[in-house]
């Protein structure tokens, strides 16, 4: 690694960039720069001395540097800064919040320039000027500079934030009020570092290949999933919290009882077959991504121009996807021309659909903890602890009808015992937040969900989170003299109330600053490196078709794939019936927001115009 070099801007009269270099390692090189020439200064004799430090200690200086056009200012080989300094930005004079803005979107689409890759941009603003929870009091965010929603249109995201203490820099006296030899007010001044984020691109479903017998078939991933399939989380190399958290319980669950770990081989692809469902959840599938297979030549690029991929998870036989049996037809002919006929699968929504696969297995052993672990997919509405995708682990465990009870309130009281030490988390040294888990008994008197009471997700989480359920079934035809008790769990729920975590999208980002959060060793909680991300609000109204009706779910569906999972609350605010053709009016307001990219209002404003066109052709309503 070479030495850091930082750049300051918008010196006024160098008294920072002076009191810096004097606490610089000789390997760090410093470049000072300011708007106004050097005869402008020249009259300053405070400026005069500092920039005669500054050149004592081998810091370049340059005068008439435009912030807001840096790349003008330096060679293309001269500009890659590991860190950028802007202290108290401001137009001049009497400048508004308006051109206060402008300045500050300039510099930050400026920096994009000449930043190095991981470098970081720092901005120190007055108290309240930012505009974020930070600021304390925090000004409304109209009358504010709105710091992070302008870092955005450069590419940046906010990844801390503190108190700016002159004390730090002995020597630096802030000056340029309203263009004027003024200090500005530092009491309560905070400053912002920023990062780069991974751009915010419209990525385009990928399209994934599928082996049936001898033949290859294709299907692309559905829109709102894009991104989340085949990210092999718990795969061994994977250092995610999800796998941290599924092998922690596995190894304190083999403490007690004797384990079978099952690999995940079962498919992830179902035909609609409710046969292979248990009665008590054969409305599992209303909820699931349904796709067409097609013929694949797998010597050719995808039809679409996207990215073909092999999913080793989604091979599957033709018996594991139970085509129908015509008559006269052997089962391999039957499945070919079933897939080819543009054969509906959907994607599978929970595990609990391989129950009947593992009882009735050969080696299955009754006594022993069967274990599953793997991702499903499930449509849902946009809710704050909802997710399209998880990960869920499922324990199945054979008891003989006479012991069930016994077995069954053991079991119980050692996955609550192992749950409740997860989710109690060490803070501060005389101080806990922690989770308690409760198991809550149904109105059939014989099943459980499992729910954690929870104090440190932020003001949208549930004072109580259903983080999964407890099933117990009848005898099975191969194993007619035991009873089954099926636990499942959501993994995702689970690393979030461990780490601390409040959006379950960050567990899906592509950012290589996650997964430094996580070492098995320590459960510490997770240090978002996206502080206060702006928010857009946007509102649409349509006419609904009477004939078609209405699919809210569909309708969350949409704007999940049309926004790239930024769409964090659809509200319904309001119907309206016409009085004379008496047509049916909704009304919802979406709100935009992202965890780990920077989010700009151009980009959610196309968003919102791409979504009026796709439910006016996917849910027929027509938008006003």
């Amino acid at each position: 690694m070479g030495p850091r070099r930082l750049l300051l801007v918008g010196e006024g009269n160098f008294s920072f960039a002076a009191a810096l270099s004097s606490t610089l390692d000789p390997s760090t090189s410093l470049t000072a720069t300011c708007l106004p020439n050097l005869v402008d200064l020249a009259r300053d004799p405070v400026a005069r001395e500092n920039l005669q430090r500054l050149r004592e200690r081998g810091a370049e200086v340059r005068f008439g540097v435009d912030c807001t056009r840096l790349a003008g200012a330096f060679e293309l080989h001269d500009r890659r800064f590991d860190r950028i300094y802007f202290n108290f930005p401001h137009c001049g004079r009497k400048a508004g919040v308006a051109k206060n803005r402008e300045l500050l979107a300039k510099f930050f689409q400026s920096c994009a320039d000449v930043l190095a890759e991981e470098g970081e941009v720092h901005v120190a603003l007055c108290r309240g000027q930012g505009g974020t929870p930070a600021d304390k009091p925090q000004r409304e965010w109209h009358n504010s500079w709105q710091v992070v929603a302008m870092a955005a249109l450069g590419g940046f995201i906010l990844s801390d934030v503190h108190p700016f203490s002159c004390e730090a820099v002995p020597g630096y006296k802030c000056t340029g009020y309203r263009s004027q030899d003024k200090s500005f007010h530092v009491e309560g001044a905070l400053n912002h570092i920023f990062t780069r984020s991974l751009p915010l691109e419209c990525s385009q479903p990928r399209i994934f290949r599928i082996k049936l017998g001898d033949q290859w078939f294709s299907f692309p991933e559905p829109e709102a999933l894009v991104g989340k399939l085949n990210r092999g989380f718990l795969e061994t190399p994977s250092c995610h919290p999800i796998k941290i958290i599924n092998e922690k319980l596995i190894a304190e669950l083999g403490k007690t009882f004797p384990l079978k770990r099952l690999k995940c081989s079962f498919p992830l692809l179902l035909q609609e077959d409710t046969s292979v469902l248990p009665s008590w959840n054969c409305d599992i599938l209303s909820t699931a991504f349904w796709i067409n297979l097609r013929e694949h030549n797998s010597n050719s690029e995808s039809p679409d121009g996207g990215t073909t991929q092999d999913m080793e998870d989604f091979l599957v036989s033709f018996s594991q996807l139970s085509l129908p049996k015509g008559p006269g037809r052997d089962d391999e002919e039957e499945a070919y021309e079933g897939i080819c006929g543009q054969t509906k699968v959907c994607l599978r929504p929970s595990l609990l659909v391989h129950i009947q696969a593992v009882i009735q297995a050969p080696d299955f052993l009754p006594g022993s903890l069967h274990i599953l672990s793997g991702p499903v997919f499930q449509k849902c509405h946009i809710l704050p602890f909802t997710m399209p995708v998880f990960h869920e682990i499922l324990l199945i465990l054979g008891l003989n009808q006479n012991l069930k009870d016994g077995c069954l309130q053991s079991l119980l009281d050692h996955l609550k015992g192992i749950l409740d030490s997860l989710l109690t988390q060490k803070m501060l040294e005389d101080s806990k937040l922690s989770s308690s888990v409760e198991f809550v008994l149904q109105p059939n008197g014989k099943d459980y969900m499992i729910c954690a009471e929870v104090h440190n997700l932020g003001p949208d989480c549930a004072k109580d989170l259903i983080i999964g359920s407890v099933t117990t079934s009848a005898a099975s035809i191969t194993h007619k003299d035991q009873c089954f008790v099926f636990v499942s769990m959501n993994l995702d729920l689970l690393a979030m109330l461990v780490w601390s975590i409040s959006d379950w999208r960050i567990l899906w980002t592509f950012d290589n600053r996650f997964l430094k959060n996580f070492v098995p060793e320590k459960m510490e909680p997770f240090k978002s490196y996206s502080l206060y991300p702006p928010c857009y609000v946007h509102d649409i109204s349509f006419w609904l078709d009477e004939k078609k009706g209405f699919d809210e779910l569909e309708f969350h569906t949409v704007a999940r794939a049309v926004s790239q999972d930024t769409v964090i609350s659809v509200q319904f605010l309001s119907r309206f019936q016409h009085p004379k053709t008496e047509q049916v009016s909704l009304c919802y307001r979406l709100t935009y927001q992202t965890c780990d990219k920077a989010l700009t209002q151009q980009q959610v404003a196309s968003m919102q115009s791409q979504f009026r066109k796709e439910i006016e052709q996917r849910l027929h309503v027509i938008p006003r």
